[in-house]
């Protein structure tokens, strides 16, 4: 049975959906794929164990301190979807990939470029699987489920001190 707690962080609220074991969700206020009432769960405080050790990293990453999450995650969803997360979850800190770049890693041909960014866009594990890190194959920032800015905001957090933009 799921569980949740809405929750304050340095870029604004977030909604920290675990199961009994794994995290299942991080959501943002105007995230495009709502969680339902199910996958939420109940409501409960900040300080359940679980939930208490995700908003810990995810402060952390957020203060630059932590470049890897050290979470049980479970992704839930659809094959293909799956197998894009799964490559979200290999795209080192610091880095950025492509849609296309992804669909060519799937094996899949270029036209494919467009589901991924589906399926990178129904992520339910924002930050922690990290979909910020996908772009535009012109360099542009493309969706963010948490909006532009705050796709920018992580990006930047994760440049270099001396590169960083803010």
């Amino acid at each position: 049975m799921n569980r949740h707690a809405v929750v304050s962080t340095r870029i604004g609220e977030l909604t920290v959906v675990v199961s009994e074991d794994a995290l299942v969700g991080v959501y943002f206020p105007h995230h495009w794929v709502k969680p339902t009432a199910e996958t939420l769960g109940e409501r409960v405080e900040s300080t359940d164990p679980l939930i208490a050790l995700v908003v810990g990293q995810l402060d952390d990453y957020l203060e630059g301190q932590r470049v890897t999450f050290d979470l049980p995650v479970r992704l839930e969803g659809e094959a293909f979807q799956r197998r894009v997360w799964a490559v979200l979850e290999e795209i080192p800190y610091g880095e950025t990939t492509t849609y296309g770049e992804i669909a060519a890693r799937l094996g899949e041909p270029a036209y494919m470029a467009q589901a991924v960014g589906k399926a990178v866009g129904q992520n339910p594990v924002s930050i922690v699987v990290p979909c910020h890190r996908v772009i535009g194959k012109n360099g542009s920032l493309t969706g963010y489920a948490g909006g532009l800015e705050r796709k920018q905001l992580l990006l930047d957090l994760e440049q270099p001190v001396g590169a960083r933009l803010f």
